[in-house]
């Protein structure tokens, strides 16, 4: 694939849109890892347990979060209660509607769409809007031109780059789509991926969510106290931070125009903590290849395909070693990335038969 030197057109309607249809690459065929056809059918079990303990223990944790931050509001002591609960509600919704999204949390489907339209509020994402890109980002990941959801263009701009850690250009894009969607149109874009009987419930959702939003900050008016904006809406602007680290660690400074998931995603050994966070998204790599494998199996399918993928990044401090100064050199060389090492089938081999020699 050449390199590119130039700004490229990262719109969803350019040249780069006919051009990936003449390459091939959109909705092409994708390489995947060999896992035997029965053992990736049990990694594909969904079930509900899991996924409810998960819910359950985040929904604990935001309820106790939060009555923390009631209770000690107008004294510092209620600053933690309040960090805490911004992560848990601007960053853990957000591979909540992911999963949810994919129908894999729960093996109940009324589960999974309960479940999602919640983390979608939480997130600001229109849970029609995002339901159909998300679809095409899996179709065509980060192929220019055809994914909606590259999360930085080359080259990148730092500013914004920077305000994304606050969710502000999503926060404003959102309330401008919002608006048109509430009136009953859709972008030229959008016109491109969401079925158009799926209008009326954008149309709906817009109008439904901006009620919400009005009457939280006409609460907040009557009250004279910022408390009612503080449980709902600004938690995903202070509290969004980390979710914006994981969605930079997720692609960006890998390659575009690939039709290969080890050259264009990470998998990122994380903690316990992270791993809840994030349900297993660490392993971003695994779940592009096989994204209807549940979360909690994730590190199972890790080790079934890992000799035949890069190296996973110890932890989200080296990924990010890796990230800011590849972003720094694309702002002048928009052409760079990083290329990850994809070992030979015959590597492959060779370390699989040398991991099933060693005695358990």
């Amino acid at each position: 694939m050449p390199e590119v030197h130039s700004r490229r057109d990262y719109s969803l309607t350019g040249p780069e849109a006919a051009r990936a249809i003449e390459k091939g690459l959109a909705s092409a065929t994708w390489y995947q890892c060999a896992v035997p056809r029965k053992r990736l059918k049990e990694l594909m079990q969904r079930r509900d347990a899991p996924a409810l303990r998960d819910t359950l223990l985040w929904f604990l944790l935001l309820a106790v979060t939060a009555a923390g931050g009631i209770v000690f509001w107008g004294s510092w002591a209620c600053v933690p209660f309040f960090f805490a609960y911004g992560v848990l509600y601007g960053t853990g919704s957000n591979p909540r509607w992911h999963e949810c999204g994919h129908g894999t949390a729960f093996k109940t489907r009324w589960m999974n769409d309960a479940v999602y339209q919640v983390a979608c509020f939480m997130i600001l994402f229109e849970p029609q809007v995002w339901r159909w890109s998300h679809a095409r980002h899996h179709t065509d990941t980060i192929v220019v031109g055809r994914d909606p959801e590259i999360v930085e263009p080359r080259p990148p701009s730092l500013g914004k780059m920077f305000l994304s850690l606050f969710s502000l250009p999503h926060v404003w894009n959102v309330a401008g789509s919002l608006w048109r969607h509430a009136r009953g149109r859709m972008s030229e874009a959008e016109q491109g991926f969401i079925p158009e009987s799926e209008w009326p419930k954008v149309t709906f959702t817009a109008r439904l969510w901006l009620l919400i939003f009005a009457a939280t900050a006409l609460s907040a008016v009557v009250f004279a106290s910022w408390l009612p904006l503080m449980l709902i809406g600004l938690p995903t602007i202070y509290g969004g931070w980390l979710s914006y680290m994981f969605g930079v660690s997720q692609h960006v400074g890998l390659a575009e125009d690939s039709l290969d998931h080890r050259t264009n995603c990470r998998t990122i050994y994380m903690g316990p903590v992270l791993r809840f966070l994030y349900l297993n998204m660490n392993y971003h790599l695994e779940h592009h290849m096989f994204p209807m494998v549940p979360y909690y199996n994730l590190a199972q399918l890790h080790e079934e395909i890992r000799d035949d993928c890069p190296p996973p990044y110890p932890n989200l401090f080296v990924a990010f070693k890796e990230i800011l100064p590849t972003v720094w050199r694309q702002r002048s060389d928009p052409g760079y990335f990083v290329h990850r090492p994809i070992p030979s089938r015959h590597e492959a081999g060779e370390q699989a038969q040398a991991r099933e020699a060693i005695p358990s």
